[in-house]
């Protein structure tokens, strides 16, 4: 499917926050999705995720959550000091109000269909995203985390999510013990959310980027089809 690209800006109670936007070719209405970035800020990779939902049919967008850092607010693979630094200053409510304003922006553009919206999201964007969920459950209709950290801190806010969710993580990740993992599958399940949840044999944090160093092909080909299917069930459906 063509698409199309551009930065666009959202007007937050903040300020303006700086945003990649992908989009289908065709008026729509089309389903949207969210794509939350990583710790390291608004780098290629995500926007590269952004455009491969468009190319899915989706309107895609990742605002620059680091906004208020600006101008120096991403950093390489290579500084993971710096990426965590700048993670540190994120304040969650202040996040919920950019996410809201994403939202609103998406629900105003003519080719949307403002009662589908999705969220997906990686590291701390697999966090951030689980928290939308569950601080805007009016808002989301899917949502798929990816190697979240910091999930399990925010269980008690989980009774509150309508969305279904997909829980991707690696099974070798140091960032996300194995008993942080089966401490979400559990509290999920007697909350009674509809959730699936996989973890990948040999796969470590970061294993759907290819590019770092931890890229793993196998697990990070299966949890894009795996995230494409879940998407479509939910929003396209």
């Amino acid at each position: 499917m063509s698409i199309r690209t551009r930065k666009i800006e959202i007007e937050t109670p903040d300020g303006v926050m700086p945003a990649h936007l992908s989009e289908p070719e065709g008026p729509g209405p089309h389903p949207a999705v969210v794509v939350l970035m990583e710790a390291f800020g608004l780098v290629p990779h995500i926007e590269s995720v952004t455009d491969r939902l468009a190319g899915e049919g989706y309107v895609a967008v990742a605002p620059d959550i680091y906004y208020r850092e600006l101008p120096n607010n991403k950093v390489g693979y290579d500084h993971l000091d710096d990426a965590i630094g700048l993670m540190q200053k994120l304040d969650d409510q202040r996040f919920v109000e950019d996410m809201r304003a994403t939202l609103d922006d998406l629900a105003a553009r003519a080719n949307v269909d403002e009662t589908k919206q999705g969220v997906t999201g990686f590291c701390m964007g697999g966090r951030l995203a689980f928290l939308s969920a569950c601080a805007l459950p009016d808002r989301i209709a899917a949502a798929a985390p990816f190697y979240g950290g910091g999930i399990a801190g925010h269980l008690e806010q989980a009774e509150r999510i309508r969305a279904p969710l997909y829980l991707f993580f690696g099974e070798k990740d140091a960032f996300i013990p194995r008993e942080q993992v089966d401490q979400v599958d559990a509290g999920l399940r007697e909350l009674g959310v509809k959730y699936k949840l996989k973890s990948y044999p040999g796969a470590d944090h970061g294993f759907f980027c290819d590019e770092r160093e931890t890229y793993e092909p196998k697990a990070a080909e299966d949890a894009w089809r795996e995230l494409r299917s879940f998407f479509a069930e939910h929003l396209q459906s």
